[in-house]
Parts: C-alpha cells; sequence; structure tokens
C-alpha cells in the first residue's frame, strides 16, 4: 500500500467556492482535488469526506498568531 506525501496548502491555493486561502484539500478517489477555506469545507465535510479519498486539513492554522516585530 502506498501512502501520498500531501504537500502543505499555500497562500497562492484557493477556495473552490469563494476564492479565500484553502485551509482544507479533498482529494477524490480519481485523483482530483477541491480546495476550501475553512468555512466551506465544514459546509461540505459531511457530505465529501465520506467520498473523499483524502481528507487534509490545516484549518488549525488559524489559530496562530503571527509573530510580531517590536523593535
Amino acid at each position: 500500500m502506498t501512502t501520498a506525501v500531501v504537500s502543505p496548502l499555500k497562500a497562492v491555493d484557493r477556495c473552490d467556492s469563494c476564492g479565500a486561502q484553502a485551509y482544507i484539500r479533498a482529494v477524490l478517489p480519481g485523483g482530483n482535488e477541491l480546495l476550501f477555506c475553512g468555512h466551506h469545507g465544514r459546509r461540505h465535510e459531511p457530505k465529501l469526506r465520506p467520498l473523499a479519498a483524502e481528507w487534509h486539513d490545516e484549518t488549525e492554522r488559524l489559530l496562530i498568531a503571527p509573530a510580531t516585530d517590536e523593535r
């Protein structure tokens, strides 16, 4: 059995529903991908997750505070 290596989502990866930054990738059995922001990923998860070959969720990144440059 081969495990696919999932690359992290980048700022240029956009939600297929609204164009916001994507934090969720659903890989379908045929290899096609759907990208979603956290909002749309949660909305579509109940229907898509059982069908998806992979569900890659990076929404925890939304909770990380950006570093500040205090001088």
